[in-house]
């Protein structure tokens, strides 16, 4: 006996996918630098120091006397010995006029006149102490410094960024279908 028969006969669809990777690319370039540093601004007041010697006595004690002190002294030293010879004088003149009162005035006169001072030994220090005077008024300084501000002008660059995409391109490699028989 035959029975009929119903015979399905089916094709797959194939798909066909190609695909391109996307590609990406980023560069960072260099910022773009621009600093400047201005000098810093100073200013310097000075004010100079002072030393003094004066030697006037000290060389005076060495007899190293200038010509206006050495005028000086002998001056003095002058007017010293002519007040001294008239006071003697004067007391000779008297002395002489009482002589009625007895002694001998003229034999006291060349005595005097004959009479060596004695001279005393002493150890004295040439220069004397504190003969030297020395002052010192120390100078100064001010320095004054004015920092200046760095001028910065840099500025970041953009990163360059270049993107392309992927494709995925789908095509039907094999159609689908559906035959179907029938047999007696």
């Amino acid at each position: 006996m035959n029975i009929p028969q119903l015979q399905v006969t089916t094709t797959k669809a194939l798909l066909g996918l190609t695909t391109q990777k996307p590609t990406q690319e980023i560069e960072q370039p260099r910022a773009t630098l621009d600093i400047q540093q201005p000098q810093a601004e100073m200013t310097m007041q000075t004010r100079k120091s002072r030393l003094s010697i004066d030697t006037t006595q000290a060389r005076a004690d060495m007899d190293l006397k200038s010509s206006a002190q050495r005028t000086e002294e002998v001056a003095q030293y002058a007017q010293s010995e002519v007040s001294n010879g008239i006071a003697r004088r004067a007391q000779d003149g008297n002395e002489l006029m009482r002589i009625e009162n007895g002694g001998s005035p003229i034999q006291t006169f060349a005595e005097r006149a004959l009479r060596q001072p004695y001279s005393s030994l002493n150890v004295k220090f040439i220069p004397s102490y504190g003969s030297v005077k020395v002052s010192f008024e120390p100078g100064s300084v001010d320095i004054r410094v004015e920092p200046q501000k760095v001028i910065n002008k840099s500025t970041a660059n953009k990163p360059i960024h270049t993107y392309t995409p992927g494709k995925v391109t789908a095509e039907l490699l094999q159609k689908p279908s559906i035959q179907i028989d029938f047999k007696a």
